[in-house]
């Protein structure tokens, strides 16, 4: 019986919990650390418009993204290795919070946290 009792509080803490992702809810700076150095983030600031930006990370220029249900297209420009390419990446979004957001590409999953105002842009 107490369990019965139990269901519906836990519900309702999962769906408080996690978002749906939508141009509001995706806006804003993502970062995750940088491998290898501690103290250091990458990552991206979405803007509402459909613009972006990297942070911190200064031969993968992210220049706009979009969204399609739970799939976010990041799209900009590569510039590593002397050579200079466009790319578009597609990401299944797996899980979404106010602070946290998780990215499936290939198999590959990132975890990144909300920050108010990243620098490095």
């Amino acid at each position: 019986m107490r369990l019965f009792l139990l269901l519906p509080a836990l519900s309702l803490l999962a769906a408080s919990c996690s978002m749906q992702p939508t141009p509001a809810t995706l806006s804003g700076s993502w970062t995750q650390p940088v491998p290898g150095q501690p103290g250091h983030v990458q990552g991206m600031q979405l803007l509402p418009d459909g613009r972006a930006s990297s942070i911190n990370m200064h031969t993968l220029l992210y220049t706009g993204w979009s969204l399609d249900g739970k799939r976010l297209t990041l799209t900009g420009k590569s510039t590593g290795n002397g050579n200079s390419s466009l790319f578009t990446t597609t990401s299944t979004i797996d899980s979404l919070s106010r602070t946290t957001l998780i990215l499936n590409t290939d198999g590959n999953r990132e975890a990144y946290t909300r920050t108010p105002d990243a620098p490095g842009r």
